[in-house]
């Protein structure tokens, strides 16, 4: 019997491995944001900011293991053996949940798990031992359930998502009021001040009360640490206001970049000491429960309660280490820990462009609300006071750097970045020093979304959309608890009644569940990085021309055999074929609405000596948005016949159909071979329109055979409505390609010389 709970210590341990592994892909976007959104430093210079920072926090996590062993239940009320059944479901739980989100590129709370899992497997173990007893009922649960403490940490974590957003919001309100947009004046004279307070801060907050839970730290250490508490403080400051302004005299150091990254470490230090616990606690508790077992040889598992996880146990440093570097080793290499980071960004950039999440009711409502007590808010004030917190809130003008994608441009400056890091940071390592498993997730997430609130970000125009996203991904985070709690429970109850079949079981889903989703996000990369001919997508990195030209050559190839499949699923009705044919026709018509919202930020890129050929790039998205407009015209209708089940086509309309689609083919793919070439001579111009003619004459031609066959009654309503549909959906696709070829060829041909004449005359004659 012992062999097979060693066995079970085993298999805690190397879950524990792979939860460090999964949580830190999840976790990265807690401390990495703020220094990428910012491009404060080169990338591998913030990775190994954020490394040490790991390793130096894990060691300050010792007394936060006292959570996963004593925080949510009482483990005094439990036998051994259903301590580990509690352990073991609760880091399977973890495994799969934390893998699912980080696949789908969402950041959950990996504190939130932890806790909701402890709480959802120690409630169905209580469960169990209540219906084995004769005396008790489900009123006596809150004798196996801390209660008060799980309250105490629920409470916590809802608690800081409201004080992380009114801090965040806060700070940074007043920083940008004093600095403004543009600080670099300012900052040379008060610079050193703010950098002082800001990475004195950190140094009081993480060192100081953060040496309370380190495993090497003496008592002697922290009583005069305590006592000297205010002389530490006043020395930090004072030493590194002079250092710093020292720097900035001598080799003209930029003090934010300092802050930055000083404060990437700090966040990194709070991460690892605060969420440490959430990979490794529940494994060191039942490596410690497994001891004491030991140490009675003989001893029933269900006759020995486990009172000794509730004394104080110091975590040996080099378990904490050991699970130091496995972090360090994954952020380096863990490519789901790059997907991660996206949401927050883009939630919090300062520059405009494509939304990731759409509007809501709650979200246009509340922008409503808020413009109208602004606007209340602002008749109580002096119109001199508005006017001047107006000139703090300007923003200077962009610098448009030609050929520089708007991706790789800082989602927000420095001063924006500053705040993120240090007051969450502060935030965290309070909640650390209290012993409380804050969430860097809740943290870190609404402190940065309440700085972009103050900083003015979210804008007329992407109030609703950020405000959506805000509340989507907090949705998710009540969602990790449901789930956590269900899962967690449910497992539980599973190895309870199953036992090691159960968690063998369970330990082979959690494995394939891990490989199949890393295969699926190593496909999605890939398919993402490396677009080819075969793929329904139309968008490319790179710069203006190389998107452009990708995009036209796609729409030309893409299109002609798009439209085959639906003529060929819409004859033998196919319904799986037309369906896979309706979300291609709407992934391009996404592509192509993304590219023509996008016009604005690419003409920003155009160079004053290309700017002239502007009009004629707005030509060309114009023209491949409606033709992808009116492929998902075609398709949508086509799988709506098919799929509720109306009369097949007669054979007339198939035949006419297929006479269409072959010429179609011919008339794309000879659009398709003068782009290629680049071959837009008059006469071969000339032969691509006559072939445009030659279908359109047929499309007119099989109108009228339509009308016939409704006149003599061949043909039913939803035939016809169907049936003439896609011949006026298929004019408008030949148009629009017709137009589309001249558009590239103007695109190619005219300098700017001739536009430039060309805007003048226009200009003359309005």
């Amino acid at each position: 019997m012992e062999n097979f709970y060693l066995l079970i210590v085993v298999v805690l341990f190397a879950l524990a491995i792979s939860d460090l592994i999964v949580g830190v892909s999840n976790d990265a976007v807690n401390f990495l944001n703020s220094a990428f959104g910012s491009k404060a430093a080169p990338r591998w210079a913030i990775m190994i900011i954020a490394s040490l920072g790991i390793l130096v926090g894990a060691t300050f996590s010792s007394g936060m293991m006292e959570v996963a062993r004593k925080g949510i239940f009482h483990p005094d009320q439990f036998y051994f053996a259903e301590i580990m059944i509690i352990f073991i479901a609760v880091m399977l739980t973890d495994i799969i949940l934390l893998d699912f989100y980080n696949t789908v590129g969402l950041p959950t709370s990996t504190t939130v798990s932890i806790v909701f899992e402890l709480l959802g497997a120690a409630v169905a173990v209580a469960i169990v031992k209540i219906m084995n007893s004769a005396d008790q009922t489900l009123l006596d649960l809150g004798t196996y359930i801390n209660s008060a403490k799980a309250l105490a940490i629920i409470t916590g974590i809802l608690l800081s998502v409201v004080i992380a957003f009114l801090s965040g919001s806060l700070v940074q309100w007043v920083t940008r009021l004093v600095f403004t947009y543009r600080y670099e004046k300012t900052f040379k004279y008060f610079g050193a001040i703010f950098g002082g307070i800001a990475i004195t801060a950190i140094t009081y907050f993480i060192l100081i009360k953060g040496a309370k839970g380190s495993s090497f730290i003496t008592k002697d250490t922290l009583a005069w640490i305590k006592s000297n508490t205010l002389t530490i403080i006043a020395v930090s400051f004072v030493g590194w206001t002079i250092l710093l302004q020292a720097l900035v005299w001598f080799v003209r150091l930029n003090i934010l970049k300092v802050i930055v990254l000083v404060g990437t470490f700090a966040l990194a230090m709070a991460f690892a000491g605060n969420d440490l616990v959430n990979f490794i606690g529940v494994p060191l508790a039942g490596f410690k429960s497994f001891q004491a077992f030991a140490a009675n040889p003989g001893t029933d598992p269900y006759g020995m309660t486990m009172g000794i996880l509730s004394q104080k146990v110091q975590t040996e440093t080099y378990l904490l280490i050991i699970a130091g570097i496995i972090m360090t080793v994954t952020l380096w290499l863990s490519k789901k820990a790059r997907t991660v980071t996206e949401t927050e960004i883009g939630l919090s950039s300062q520059n405009e462009g494509d939304e990731k999440f759409g509007s809501s009711f709650f979200a246009r409502l509340l922008v409503r609300r808020s413009l109208s007590a602004n606007s209340n808010f602002k008749r109580m004030m002096p119109a001199t006071v508005q006017q001047g917190i107006a000139n703090r809130f300007n923003k200077p003008e962009e610098v448009v750097i030609p050929g520089v994608d708007p991706k790789d441009k800082p989602a927000f400056d420095m001063i924006r970045a500053s705040v993120n890091l240090t007051v969450a940071s502060i935030l965290i390592s309070i909640g650390t020093s209290l012993k409380l498993p804050l969430s860097t997730t809740y943290v870190t997430f609404m402190v940065a979304m309440g700085t972009s609130l103050a900083d003015r970000a979210w804008g007329r125009d992407s109030a609703v959309y950020r405000i959506t996203g805000v509340l989507t991904v907090i949705g998710g985070w009540f969602f990790t608890a449901f789930s956590a709690f269900t899962a967690a429970f449910i497992f539980a109850n599973l190895i309870n009644w199953l036992g090691g079949f159960a968690i063998f079981g369970l330990l082979t889903l959690a494995v394939i569940f891990v490989v199949r989703s890393h295969i699926f996000h190593k496909k999605k990369s890939q398919a993402k990085e490396q677009p080819t001919e075969e793929d329904d997508t139309i968008i490319i990195k790179g710069g203006i021309f190389e998107q452009l030209t990708f995009a036209v050559s796609g729409i030309t190839v893409k299109i002609p055999n798009l439209y085959g499949k639906i003529i060929n699923g819409l004859a033998f009705e196919e319904r799986s074929k037309l369906k896979e044919c309706n979300k291609k026709a709407g992934k391009l018509d996404k592509e192509a609405k993304q590219m023509k919202d996008q016009v604005p930020a690419m003409m920003k890129k155009l160079s004053e000596d290309s700017i002239a050929t502007g009009p004629f790039y707005v030509q060309l998205i114009d023209y491949l948005r409606e033709i992808a407009h009116s492929m998902s015209f075609i398709a949508g209708p086509a799988f709506d016949y098919v799929d509720n089940n109306h009369k097949t086509l007669i054979k007339e309309q198939v035949n006419e159909l297929n006479i269409i689609q072959t010429k179609l083919d011919d008339f794309f793919r000879t659009i398709n071979r003068l782009l290629k070439d680049s071959n837009y001579e008059a006469a071969e111009i000339e032969k691509a329109l006559v072939k445009q003619k030659d279908l359109l004459k047929s499309i007119r031609k099989f109108r009228k055979e339509q009308i016939k066959r409704i006149k003599a009654e061949k043909v039913g309503t939803r035939n016809s409505v169907l049936y003439l549909g896609i011949l006026n959906e298929t004019k408008n696709l030949t148009l629009h390609a017709g137009n589309l070829l001249k558009a590239s060829r103007d695109f190619s041909g005219f300098n700017g010389e001739e536009v430039d004449s060309m805007i003048e005359e226009d200009s003359m004659d309005d």
